[in-house]
């Protein structure tokens, strides 16, 4: 008989503890600069922990633009102890964020994470404030009873 996974909710904030830009210059001129940073995230609530961050982006302050982040996060989620890797990216104009994905990486999860799978969103409040939300499954016999 097939197994059906749960679905689980988690939800906390999450906050820039560094940014650190990288040297780059690209031999290819595009309407929106482009650059990389290493980010360190701290996350409070049902995910809790901090992330290492490679942040990618093409963005310009009249223009807008887009980037591509992946997290290796460490921590918890739901009170599951582990470590996996979130990929998200957003498109903005500047005010708004559109044409957003967020996936958990399949087979980056460890420990309690193992075999976790999902999806989630990043809002942004108007104070600044930023919320993840993820929608996930686990490897259930990562549980414990």
């Amino acid at each position: 008989m097939e197994t059906i996974p749960v679905t689980y909710c988690a939800a906390g904030t999450f906050s820039v503890a560094e940014m650190t830009p990288q040297a780059y210059e690209s031999s290819v001129t595009t309407g929106t600069p482009t650059g990389f940073a290493l980010m360190r995230k701290e996350f409070d609530g049902a995910i809790d922990g901090y992330a290492e961050t490679l942040f990618v982006y093409a963005y310009g302050e009249t223009v807008g633009g887009t980037y591509v982040a992946l997290e290796s996060f460490d921590g918890t989620i739901d009170g599951r102890r582990g470590t996996c890797n979130i990929a998200h990216s957003a498109t903005t104009s500047g005010t708004d964020r559109s044409l957003e994905m967020l996936v958990i990486v399949p087979g980056s999860g460890t420990a309690e994470l193992r075999g976790i799978t999902g999806t989630g969103t990043i809002t942004i409040d108007a104070d600044g404030t930023h919320h993840l939300r993820l929608d996930y499954s686990v490897d259930e016999s990562t549980l414990s009873a």
